[in-house]
Protein backbone atom coordinates (compact mmCIF):
# COMPACT_ATOMS: atom_id res chain seq x y z
CA UNK A 1 0.00 0.00 0.00
CA UNK A 2 1.57 3.15 -1.11
CA UNK A 3 2.11 5.46 2.21
CA UNK A 4 0.59 9.16 1.75
CA UNK A 5 2.02 12.53 3.24
CA UNK A 6 -0.20 15.61 3.50
CA UNK A 7 1.95 18.47 4.08
CA UNK A 8 1.29 22.03 5.38
CA UNK A 9 -1.50 21.59 7.26
CA UNK A 10 -2.41 24.84 9.41
CA UNK A 11 -5.79 24.03 10.91
CA UNK A 12 -7.83 21.55 13.17
CA UNK A 13 -10.35 20.54 10.15
CA UNK A 14 -7.59 19.70 7.66
CA UNK A 15 -5.79 17.60 10.45
CA UNK A 16 -9.09 15.64 11.14
CA UNK A 17 -9.40 15.13 7.41
CA UNK A 18 -5.78 13.63 7.02
CA UNK A 19 -6.14 11.81 9.73
CA UNK A 20 -9.48 10.43 9.10
CA UNK A 21 -8.96 9.86 5.80
CA UNK A 22 -5.67 7.19 6.23
CA UNK A 23 -2.63 9.75 5.69
CA UNK A 24 0.53 7.76 6.78
CA UNK A 25 2.04 11.30 7.99
CA UNK A 26 1.03 15.09 8.54
CA UNK A 27 3.51 17.82 7.68
CA UNK A 28 3.97 21.09 9.73
CA UNK A 29 6.06 23.70 8.02
CA UNK A 30 8.44 25.41 10.13
CA UNK A 31 9.71 28.06 7.61
CA UNK A 32 8.08 31.76 7.75
CA UNK A 33 7.95 32.89 3.72
CA UNK A 34 5.33 30.46 3.18
CA UNK A 35 1.74 30.53 3.52
CA UNK A 36 1.65 27.45 5.50
CA UNK A 37 4.49 28.29 8.20
CA UNK A 38 3.34 27.81 11.78
CA UNK A 39 4.12 29.53 15.08
CA UNK A 40 5.44 27.01 17.67
CA UNK A 41 2.39 26.80 20.06
CA UNK A 42 0.26 26.51 16.74
CA UNK A 43 2.07 23.42 15.37
CA UNK A 44 1.99 22.21 18.91
CA UNK A 45 -1.86 22.44 19.39
CA UNK A 46 -1.99 20.92 15.74
CA UNK A 47 0.33 17.85 16.68
CA UNK A 48 -1.40 17.05 19.64
CA UNK A 49 -4.57 16.04 17.41
CA UNK A 50 -2.76 13.30 15.95
CA UNK A 51 -2.56 9.61 17.37
CA UNK A 52 0.58 7.73 17.33
CA UNK A 53 -0.18 5.62 14.54
CA UNK A 54 0.62 8.35 12.01
CA UNK A 55 4.25 10.15 11.53
CA UNK A 56 3.85 13.69 12.60
CA UNK A 57 6.70 15.52 10.28
CA UNK A 58 8.31 18.87 10.57
CA UNK A 59 9.24 20.77 7.15
CA UNK A 60 12.57 23.43 7.93
CA UNK A 61 14.50 24.75 5.39
CA UNK A 62 18.26 25.67 6.39
CA UNK A 63 17.31 25.46 10.39
CA UNK A 64 19.59 26.17 12.68
CA UNK A 65 20.10 24.51 16.05
CA UNK A 66 18.32 27.22 17.85
CA UNK A 67 15.15 27.11 15.58
CA UNK A 68 15.01 23.27 16.28
CA UNK A 69 15.70 23.69 19.28
CA UNK A 70 12.51 25.89 19.91
CA UNK A 71 10.46 23.69 18.06
CA UNK A 72 11.24 20.06 19.23
CA UNK A 73 10.69 21.43 22.67
CA UNK A 74 7.27 22.35 22.44
CA UNK A 75 6.12 20.35 19.46
CA UNK A 76 6.06 16.59 19.22
CA UNK A 77 8.19 15.54 16.13
CA UNK A 78 8.94 12.14 14.40
CA UNK A 79 10.61 12.68 11.56
CA UNK A 80 12.52 15.72 10.73
CA UNK A 81 12.36 16.71 6.78
CA UNK A 82 14.98 19.12 5.12
CA UNK A 83 13.84 21.05 2.45
CA UNK A 84 16.92 23.14 1.46
CA UNK A 85 20.85 23.31 0.56
CA UNK A 86 21.75 21.33 3.58
CA UNK A 87 24.70 19.42 3.27
CA UNK A 88 25.44 15.23 3.73
CA UNK A 89 27.31 16.31 6.89
CA UNK A 90 24.31 18.58 8.11
CA UNK A 91 21.97 16.03 8.08
CA UNK A 92 23.85 13.37 10.00
CA UNK A 93 24.90 16.03 12.82
CA UNK A 94 20.79 16.59 13.26
CA UNK A 95 20.35 12.87 12.82
CA UNK A 96 22.82 12.41 15.80
CA UNK A 97 21.81 15.49 17.70
CA UNK A 98 17.79 15.59 17.68
CA UNK A 99 18.00 11.69 17.45
CA UNK A 100 15.24 11.51 15.37
CA UNK A 101 15.00 10.01 11.68
CA UNK A 102 15.38 12.47 8.91
CA UNK A 103 13.83 12.89 5.45
CA UNK A 104 16.10 15.22 2.76
CA UNK A 105 14.38 16.54 -0.16
CA UNK A 106 16.32 16.28 -3.79
CA UNK A 107 14.69 18.76 -6.53
CA UNK A 108 14.63 17.43 -9.52
CA UNK A 109 13.94 18.79 -13.23
CA UNK A 110 16.06 16.24 -15.38
CA UNK A 111 18.28 12.58 -14.60
CA UNK A 112 21.50 14.89 -13.81
CA UNK A 113 19.65 16.29 -10.66
CA UNK A 114 18.88 12.48 -9.16
CA UNK A 115 22.81 12.11 -8.84
CA UNK A 116 22.35 14.54 -5.84
CA UNK A 117 20.71 11.95 -3.73
CA UNK A 118 23.81 9.71 -3.63
CA UNK A 119 25.56 11.44 -0.98
CA UNK A 120 22.89 11.58 1.88
CA UNK A 121 21.79 7.48 0.70
CA UNK A 122 24.28 6.72 3.57
CA UNK A 123 22.69 9.51 6.72
CA UNK A 124 19.06 10.30 5.69
CA UNK A 125 16.24 8.01 6.82
CA UNK A 126 14.43 8.69 3.79
CA UNK A 127 14.19 10.86 0.56
CA UNK A 128 12.47 13.11 -1.19
CA UNK A 129 11.77 14.12 -5.06
CA UNK A 130 10.49 17.22 -5.58
CA UNK A 131 9.82 19.59 -8.52
CA UNK A 132 12.26 21.96 -8.55
CA UNK A 133 11.37 25.24 -7.92
CA UNK A 134 10.87 27.92 -10.58
CA UNK A 135 13.66 30.33 -11.41
CA UNK A 136 12.96 32.83 -8.99
CA UNK A 137 10.86 31.26 -6.65
CA UNK A 138 10.80 31.95 -3.06
CA UNK A 139 9.45 28.47 -1.71
CA UNK A 140 11.60 25.48 -2.35
CA UNK A 141 8.04 22.92 -2.41
CA UNK A 142 4.22 23.38 -2.53
CA UNK A 143 4.71 25.44 -6.22
CA UNK A 144 2.25 22.85 -7.56
CA UNK A 145 4.78 22.59 -10.30
CA UNK A 146 5.85 18.71 -11.48
CA UNK A 147 8.46 16.71 -13.23
CA UNK A 148 8.94 14.27 -15.89
CA UNK A 149 7.83 11.27 -13.37
CA UNK A 150 9.48 8.47 -15.41
CA UNK A 151 12.42 9.63 -14.31
CA UNK A 152 12.50 7.36 -11.44
CA UNK A 153 11.35 4.70 -13.00
CA UNK A 154 13.20 1.68 -12.32
CA UNK A 155 14.95 3.87 -9.28
CA UNK A 156 16.16 1.83 -6.31
CA UNK A 157 17.73 2.84 -2.98
CA UNK A 158 18.14 1.51 0.19
CA UNK A 159 16.03 3.68 2.33
CA UNK A 160 12.25 4.85 1.59
CA UNK A 161 11.48 7.46 -0.90
CA UNK A 162 9.15 9.62 -1.31
CA UNK A 163 7.82 11.48 -4.60
CA UNK A 164 6.27 15.09 -4.88
CA UNK A 165 5.43 18.05 -7.08
CA UNK A 166 2.29 18.97 -8.52
CA UNK A 167 0.17 15.93 -7.17
CA UNK A 168 -3.63 15.97 -7.37
CA UNK A 169 -6.37 13.31 -6.61
CA UNK A 170 -6.55 13.49 -10.74
CA UNK A 171 -3.00 12.66 -11.06
CA UNK A 172 -1.61 10.83 -8.25
CA UNK A 173 -2.07 7.03 -9.48
CA UNK A 174 -0.62 7.76 -13.14
CA UNK A 175 2.21 9.68 -10.69
CA UNK A 176 2.66 6.46 -8.48
CA UNK A 177 2.13 3.83 -11.92
CA UNK A 178 5.32 5.50 -13.74
CA UNK A 179 7.47 6.44 -10.91
CA UNK A 180 6.77 3.15 -9.05
CA UNK A 181 7.25 5.35 -6.01
CA UNK A 182 6.20 3.88 -2.71
CA UNK A 183 4.89 6.90 -0.95
CA UNK A 184 3.61 9.98 -2.16
CA UNK A 185 3.28 14.05 -0.59
CA UNK A 186 1.25 16.60 -1.46
CA UNK A 187 0.44 20.19 0.07
CA UNK A 188 -1.01 23.02 -2.82
CA UNK A 189 -2.29 19.82 -4.70
CA UNK A 190 -5.16 19.60 -1.89
CA UNK A 191 -5.86 23.20 -1.28
CA UNK A 192 -8.51 25.63 -2.23
CA UNK A 193 -5.92 28.51 -1.74
CA UNK A 194 -2.74 28.78 -0.46
CA UNK A 195 -1.87 27.34 2.95
CA UNK A 196 -6.11 26.50 2.88
CA UNK A 197 -6.40 22.91 2.94
CA UNK A 198 -9.26 21.64 1.28
CA UNK A 199 -10.85 18.49 3.62
CA UNK A 200 -12.61 17.39 0.53
CA UNK A 201 -9.60 17.62 -1.63
CA UNK A 202 -7.43 15.97 0.99
CA UNK A 203 -10.01 12.66 1.37
CA UNK A 204 -9.98 12.48 -2.66
CA UNK A 205 -6.25 12.41 -2.70
CA UNK A 206 -5.53 9.48 0.05
CA UNK A 207 -8.06 7.82 -1.56
CA UNK A 208 -6.54 7.93 -5.32
CA UNK A 209 -3.24 7.44 -3.87
CA UNK A 210 -4.22 4.50 -2.28
CA UNK A 211 -6.47 2.92 -5.21
CA UNK A 212 -9.59 3.34 -2.99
Amino acid sequence: MVEVKICGITDEEAMVAAVDGGADLVGLVFFPPSPRHLTIARAAELADLVPEDVTKVGLFVDADDATLDAVLTQVRLDLLQFHGSESPERIAAVRLEYGLPVMKVIPVATAVDLAAAAPFLDVADRLLFDARPPKGAVLPGGNAAAFDWSLLTGWRAPLPWMLAGGLDAANVAEAIRISGAPAVDVSSGVESAPGIKDPARIEAFIRAAKGG
